[in-house]
C-alpha cells in the first residue's frame, strides 16, 4: 500500500504547542491518559464478547508498558479493541473527537469507559518528539494499521505487516524527558496512577527471591517473574457483605504501607440518583489536627485523579483516609480538578451524612467501645460541628465531654448533670473547663472541693469549639478553671467569712501594691478556704480566649498586654499568721515577691532567670 498523507484536522494550526505546553500541568499524566486510552479499548472488546458481538475466546488482555532505552522509546501495548484504518483517520486525526463518547452511546457502558475528552492522546506530545500508533482491529479480516506524527498537523498512515488485536503506541521520548526512559520513574508513575486498574498491567519482570531448607543447608533461590502493577480488584469495589474486618485492614495497609490500624471505616456504596464507592478510614490523630491532609484518593472507574478532594470532601474530612470512586464527577479535561456540578454537592452531603450515620450507629451500638475512641475522633467531629452545619445537628447526638475524672456525658447529659450546682444569674449553666489537666491540677482541685464539675478541653481545636457551642446553646457558659468569673458566676449559699479584718486587708492589699507595683492587672482580696493557695493568679476569661485566638492565627498574641489579676486569700495561714506578723519591712517584701511567684508558677508564667532565682529563693526560705 502506497503510504496515504495528510493534515489532522484541528480547529488552529497552533494547537499542538498548546497540547504541549498547557494541556496538563504535570506532563507525567501522559502516562495515565494512555494506559486509561487501552483500558478503554479492552473494556470494549469485554463488552462487546459479554453482548454476544464477539463469539471467539479474548485470550490475555494483559496491558503491557516497555522502555527500550536505546531507541528511546516507551511502549503502552494492550490487546483491545484495535482500530481500522478508518477509525485511526477518525479518532486521532480529528482532536478532540473521543471514540469513549461515541461507544458509550452505541453500547450504553457508561461505568466501564474512563475517556470522555478525545485529548488524552495527544498528551503524549508532551514528552515525546514522534508517537506511532500500530493498531489491528478485532474485525475479520482487518489489516494492521500505522499511524505517525512528529507533533505537528501533519500524519502519515500506512498498513503493515500482519500483527495480533489490539494497538501499540510508541513514544519517541524527547531530549527534555529522558526520565521517563528510566524503570523506576515509570514504575513509580504506575503505581501512582494505575495500582487499582481494572485491567492487569505488566511492566517487564522483577526478581522473587525464595528460601529452600533449614539451617546451614538454608539457600536463596532468585526467579525473574512477571512484574504486575495493579489489583484489579481493589476492596471498594467489593460488596460490604463479603468482606471481613481483616479485609478492610488489609487495605488500609495497601493504601497506606507501615501505618496503625484505623479506628473504623465507612464503606460508600451508592449507585442512585449519582454512582459512587469508596471507603473512608478514621485513622488515629493523637488528638491533633495537624496532621497531612491530602490522603483520600479519588478515583473515576479506578483510574487516579487526585488526592485533592477539598471540592467534593467536606473540609472536616479531608483528615479521614481512604479512596473515592465515582464516575459521574465532573472533571475537567486534565482531570486534574473538578468542576463546579449539582452532583458534587449531592455527593458532598451523601458523605457527610454517611459518616453521620456511621458516628451515631457506633455510639447507640456500644458506647463504651465508643467513649474509648473518642479522644482520637474528637478533633474531626468538633471540626465539623464548628464547619457544617447539618452535621452539628446530627453530631451534638453524639458528640462527648470529658471530665477530668475520665467521664463521658453528651453535651444534653453534661448540662443535666451540673445544672444544679452550675448554674449562674443569669440561668446559663456554667460548664467549668481546664485545659491542662496537670498544668491547672491546683485549681483543678479548688473547684472541685467546691462541689464543681471540670471538663478537660485539651485538643489544638477546642478553643473555636467551645465559642461556637456558646453560639448554638444559647443557656450554656464555658469558664475555664483558673479565669476570673468562675466563682463569681455560679450562684451558691455557702459563703466563706474571712478570718482578717478589713483594716488588715488594706494593708496586706498596700504591701502587695508597692511591691509589685505594675506587674499585675489588679489585686484582690478574697476569703477562700485555707485549703486554697495563699495567692492565686486568675485571668479574665475574655482577654485569654482572645489571645488564644490570636496565636492559633499565627499573629501571636503580641498585640495584647498580659492581663492577669492576683487574688490574695484572707484564710490562709501564710498571710493571717506569717506575713502580718513579720517585722522587717524588707522579709515582708521579699515574702510577698515569693508568693507571687509561687501564683505564677502555677499559672506557668515563670520561666527562663525568673525561675531560676526563684528556686535559688526558695532555697534560701528553707535553709
Amino acid at each position: 500500500m502506497t503510504m496515504e498523507k495528510g493534515s489532522i484536522s484541528v480547529q488552529s494550526q497552533n494547537i499542538f504547542p498548546i497540547i504541549k505546553k498547557f494541556l496538563y500541568s504535570d506532563h507525567d499524566i501522559f502516562l495515565r491518559e494512555l494506559i486509561s486510552n487501552a483500558i478503554d479499548a479492552t473494556q470494549k472488546l469485554k463488552t462487546l464478547s459479554n453482548k454476544g458481538v464477539i463469539k471467539t475466546e479474548l485470550g490475555d488482555l494483559t496491558i503491557d508498558i516497555a522502555i527500550d532505552e536505546e531507541a528511546g522509546t516507551l511502549t503502552i501495548s494492550d490487546r483491545g479493541i484495535g482500530m481500522t484504518d478508518e477509525e485511526v483517520k477518525k479518532y486521532l486525526n480529528q482532536v478532540a473527537f473521543s471514540s469513549a463518547e461515541e461507544f458509550v452511546e452505541k453500547y450504553k457502558a457508561e461505568n466501564t469507559i474512563i475517556g470522555h475528552f478525545g485529548l488524552g492522546f495527544y498528551s503524549a506530545f508532551m514528552v515525546a518528539d514522534k508517537v506511532e500508533v500500530i493498531s489491528k482491529s478485532y474485525r475479520r479480516n482487518a489489516k494492521t494499521v500505522r499511524w505517525e506524527c512528529d507533533g505537528e498537523p501533519e500524519y502519515a498512515i500506512e498498513f503493515v505487516d500482519s500483527r495480533a488485536r489490539g494497538t501499540d503506541v510508541i513514544l519517541h521520548i524527547n531530549e527534555d524527558s529522558k526520565e521517563f526512559l528510566e524503570k523506576s520513574r515509570i514504575e513509580g508513575l504506575l503505581k501512582k496512577y494505575c495500582r487499582f486498574l481494572p485491567i492487569l498491567i505488566r511492566f517487564g519482570k522483577r526478581t522473587e527471591t525464595t528460601y529452600e531448607g533449614e539451617g546451614e543447608d538454608r539457600k536463596s533461590i532468585s526467579t525473574e517473574v512477571d512484574n504486575f502493577i495493579n489489583n484489579t480488584e481493589p476492596t471498594w469495589k467489593k460488596s460490604p457483605r463479603s468482606l471481613k474486618e481483616e479485609d478492610y485492614k488489609e487495605f488500609y495497609q495497601e493504601l497506606y504501607p507501615y501505618s496503625q490500624p484505623p479506628l473504623f471505616w465507612i464503606h460508600l456504596n451508592i449507585d442512585y440518583p449519582f454512582n459512587l464507592t469508596g471507603i473512608l478510614y478514621f485513622p488515629k490523630l493523637s488528638q491533633q489536627l495537624e496532621v497531612q491532609k491530602n490522603k483520600i484518593q479519588l478515583y473515576s472507574n479506578q483510574v487516579y485523579v487526585t488526592d485533592d478532594v477539598k471540592d467534593i470532601v467536606p473540609e472536616f474530612l479531608t483528615l479521614l483516609h481512604g479512596v473515592i470512586d465515582s464516575p459521574d464527577i465532573p472533571l475537567n479535561v486534565s482531570r486534574s480538578y473538578l468542576q463546579s456540578d449539582h452532583n458534587v454537592k449531592k455527593i458532598t452531603s451523601y458523605i457527610t451524612k454517611k459518616v453521620a450515620e456511621k458516628l451515631q450507629s457506633l455510639f447507640k451500638k456500644d458506647r463504651e467501645a465508643y467513649e474509648e475512641k473518642w479522644d482520637e475522633i474528637a478533633p474531626i467531629v468538633k471540626y465539623g460541628m464548628i464547619t457544617d452545619e447539618k452535621f452539628y445537628d446530627k453530631a451534638s447526638k453524639f458528640a462527648l465531654l470529658k471530665n477530668t475524672d475520665g467521664e463521658y456525658f453528651t453535651i444534653e447529659e453534661y448540662r443535666e448533670k451540673v445544672k444544679a450546682n452550675q448554674t449562674d444569674k443569669h440561668d446559663k449553666v456554667v460548664v467549668i473547663y481546664a485545659s491542662q489537666d496537670h498544668d491547672q491540677s491546683t485549681f483543678i482541685s479548688s473547684a472541685k472541693e467546691r462541689g464543681y464539675d471540670v471538663v478537660l478541653f485539651d485538643q489544638i481545636i477546642d478553643n473555636h469549639f467551645i465559642q461556637h457551642i456558646e453560639q448554638k446553646e444559647s443557656n450554656l457558659l464555658f469558664v475555664r478553671v483558673d479565669s476570673d468569673t468562675t466563682d463569681n458566676l455560679i450562684q451558691t449559699d455557702e459563703a466563706v467569712e474571712s478570718a482578717m479584718s478589713e483594716k488588715d486587708q488594706e494593708k496586706v492589699k498596700k504591701l502587695f501594691e508597692e511591691v509589685l507595683e505594675k506587674e499585675s492587672s489588679s489585686i484582690q482580696m478574697k476569703a477562700m478556704t485555707d485549703k486554697d493557695h495563699p495567692v492565686v493568679i486568675t485571668k479574665p476569661e475574655f482577654m485569654r480566649r482572645m489571645q488564644e485566638m490570636q496565636r492559633l492565627q499565627g499573629m501571636g498574641g503580641m498585640d495584647m498586654p498580659e492581663m492577669h489579676n492576683l487574688v490574695i486569700n484572707t484564710n490562709h495561714p501564710l498571710i493571717i499568721d506569717k506575713l502580718t506578723k513579720m517585722r522587717s519591712e524588707d522579709k515582708k517584701q521579699d515574702f510577698v515577691k515569693y508568693l507571687y511567684d509561687l501564683a505564677r508558677l502555677n499559672q506557668q508564667m515563670l520561666k527562663g532567670d525568673e525561675l531560676s532565682q526563684f528556686i535559688k529563693r526558695s532555697l534560701e526560705f528553707v535553709s
